[in-house]
Order: structure tokens, then sequence, then C-alpha cells
């Protein structure tokens, strides 16, 4: 009897053993100084291998974007769910890991994140009900986390403030290839194969990721690690919570991410649904975005050093805000049109160039010698926000923009009436 269940716990999980096993030998290996190639903190090869542990979540989201439709119907149940799953896990789990790299480094986190994502897409591409693809993406999202949080934490370790926030829109100008390229190839791979196939390539992706991550060199130096036992880290957290300036510019970008997970949440149903764009050119109008948001991280790459960092915020959630306010106001008129809601999103989210760089920079330079901390608790905050937006749509009807563009423009606006006030404590930079 023993055998036989043995036999079909192999069988059935044979996948996730193989994986675990790689990882383990992998981790031996590492440990064991054979893979002891490191490469520079300060060239190319490890700025790409950021911006690319940076869009582990917008890879996350955005790939699977034009199967949304098509998994609700396949698994007949709500496919916004695994996008709300999926923020939940990757905003609970960077709690934890923000008070672990604070205690032992970046480099082990990563390593480990990178291996749970990998097993949490092979179970995603595995799942046959809705159900136990929600619970895979919690998991995935465990994994995923780590990547823009420890990349925020060790950008952190390595630059002062303007030149944070001068690597974070570089960054953004690099990672903008994942959401650009992943949904215009998940669209396309729809026409072939199913949206299991998409899983399979963010299982291919990872294993990538895990062997450059094997050779960037650690950032958080062992005299700079927290002495305090990973118990007492967590304290971090409430000192950060009652930090004014942290806690201002956490809430602004939060404001301003809960619009973009309703994009993101919604674009899928009110482009191909009730417009009627075919799935394998959705990619191409949701790229339209990311092309915005290089643009402005561009710009804003440029001016940071000429202008405040908060004044610079209010200028783009202004804008931001005034965009979406004319969007709504022509909806409310009985002005619909795809292309008023492509061009009015594009505008909104362009900004989100020089709002998540800002904010970042700002907020990480407030949170001082607690950087993971910091990013832990500004990245749940920031990508929990998102929970909100796509649970509110998810019992909002879908047959309209409506209610899409009704959460956008809320939350935009107060984005832009959180950043408003001028911080005193920044002179020019």
């Amino acid at each position: 009897m023993r055998s036989i269940l043995l036999r079909f716990f192999v069988e059935k999980y044979q996948n996730y053993i193989a994986l675990t096993l790689f990882t383990y030998y992998s981790a031996i290996l590492h440990e064991s100084g054979v893979f002891m190639l490191t490469i520079s903190n300060k060239g190319w090869l490890f700025t790409s291998i950021l911006s690319a542990l940076m869009a582990f979540t917008s890879l996350s989201t955005d790939i699977y974007l034009p199967a949304m439709p098509e998994m609700g119907r396949d698994l007949n149940g709500d496919a916004e769910l695994t996008l709300t799953g999926f923020l939940i896990g990757f905003a609970l789990a960077q709690l934890f890991w923000g008070a672990v790299s604070d205690k032992i480094g970046r480099k082990k986190p990563l390593i480990m994140g990178v291996v749970l994502f990998i097993i949490g897409s092979v179970g995603c591409a595995l799942s046959s009900s809705m159900m136990e693809l929600l619970a895979w993406r919690v998991f995935q999202a465990f994994g995923a986390c780590v990547g823009p949080m420890l990349s925020r934490a060790m950008i952190r370790d390595l630059y002062g403030r303007t030149e944070a926030a001068k690597m974070l829109s570089t960054l953004a100008i690099v990672m903008a290839i994942a959401p650009i390229a992943g949904p215009m190839l998940a669209g396309h791979l729809l026409v072939w194969y199913t949206w299991h196939s998409i899983f399979w390539l963010l299982v291919a992706i990872g294993i990538l990721m895990l062997i450059a991550v094997l050779v960037i060199p650690e950032t958080h130096p062992v005299e700079k690690r927290s002495k305090k036992s990973i118990g007492h880290t967590y304290n971090n957290y409430w000192i950060l919570l009652r930090n004014k300036g942290f806690m201002k510019y956490t809430l602004c970008v939060s404001s301003f991410y809960i619009a973009i997970y309703a994009f993101l949440t919604g674009s899928p149903y009110v482009y191909i649904d009730v417009y009627g764009v075919p799935k394998e050119y959705f990619g191409y109008l949701f790229s339209v975005n990311i092309i915005g948001v290089m643009l402005l991280s561009a710009i804003n790459r440029r001016i940071v050093s000429a202008i405040r960092l908060d004044r610079l915020l209010r200028y783009a959630t202004l804008f931001a805000a005034i965009c979406v306010c004319v969007v709504m106001g022509l909806i409310i008129v009985g002005y619909h049109s795809l292309w008023l809601i492509v061009i009015g999103c594009f505008l909104f989210f362009s900004m989100n160039g020089i709002i998540a760089a800002v904010t970042n920079a700002l907020a990480l330079d407030r949170a001082g010698r607690m950087a993971g901390s910091g990013a832990a608790l500004l990245g749940a905050m920031q990508y929990g926000s998102g929970i909100v937006s796509s649970l509110i749509l998810t019992f909002l009807p879908n047959d309209t923009a409506d209610p899409m563009m009704g959460v956008i423009t809320i939350f935009v606006i107060i984005c832009a009436i959180i950043a408003f006030p001028e911080d005193e404590k920044y002179n020019r930079i």
C-alpha cells in the first residue's frame, strides 16, 4: 500500500521533485565555491540583471493579461482573482524577505526567491481549476516579490538619494522590455497554444534568472547588517509606519498603483470583450503605455538633478490627474471610444516613469539604514494596493469601460492630493 502511495506521489509531483533537487544541488555548488564568479556592481551586466529582477512583478502580471478572458471561461471562475491572489502573496512575502535581507544580506534571499518563483510557475502551468491556479499564484508571488524589492534595496545600498533616483529611472527603461514583449508574445502564443504555455514560458525565464543571480555581488556587507534577531527586525516596520516622510511617499505611490492595477485588471476585458480587439493584438495596445513609461523614465533621469524631487512629483501627479479627469468627463457626457481610453490611459500610465522612481527614491532615503525593511514595506504597500482595484473590479460589471476608468480617476486624484504639499527637507538637488 505504501509503495502504491509513494508511486502516486512521485508521478503526480515529479516536476516539483525535480526542481527541488535541482535547486538543492545548485545551492550546494554555490556554497562550495563552484559558482565563485561574480560580476562588478558598476557594469552594464549588473544593471541589466537588476532590471530583469525588477521586471518580475510586471512579467508575472502583464504576460498573461491577454489570456484572462480565456482562463475565466476555461476554468469557470473569475480570472481577476488570480491577480488578486498574486498581489496578496506578493505584499505579505515582502515583509518577510525585507527583514531577512537586512539580517543575512541580499543575495541569498534572491536565490531562494527565484527558486520559489520557478516552482510556483510550474504549479500554475499544471493547474486544472481556478482554486488550484489561485493557490499556485500566491505561492509564485512569494518568490517573485524578492526581485523588485531587493533590487531597490541594492540600489539604496550603493547610491545616495539623487543617484538612486537616476538608477531607478535607468532600471525602469531597461525593465520595460518585459511588459512590452510579454503581452505581445503571450497574445501570439494563445493563437497556437493554450494559456498553460504562458506559465511554462515563465518557468524558462525563472531558470535563466536563477543562473543570473548566482553571479551578482552582495551589496549589503556583514558590518552593515542588522545584529538583532530577525524577529526583532520586524520592529523596523512599526518604526517606518510612524515615519511621516516615508509614509507620505509610500502612500502616494500606493494610490497611483491602485490606478495602475485597475488598468491591468480591467483593460483585457475592455479592449478584447467590449471593443472587440483581437487578443493577439492586445499586447500592442498595452505596449504603448510601457513605451510612454520608458520615455518619461529617460526624461526623469535627465531632470532629477535640476528640479527638487518633491516638486517633480507634484507636476507628474497633477498632469496624470488632469488627464484622467478629462477622459472620465467625456465618458460621463456620453462619448465612448476605444481611442479615448487608449490615449487617456497612455498619458496617465506614462507618468509612472517619474512617479515610481521619485517616490521610491524619496521613501528609501527616509528609511536610512533600514533600507531592506523600507523596500519591503514600500513594495508591500505599493504592489499590495493593487488588491484594492482588482477586488473592486471583480465585483463590478466589465461590459463597459466606466468601472475601470472610475477607479483610475479616483485614486490618481488621491495620489495628487498626497503629493501636493512641498517637502521642505529637500533643497534643490
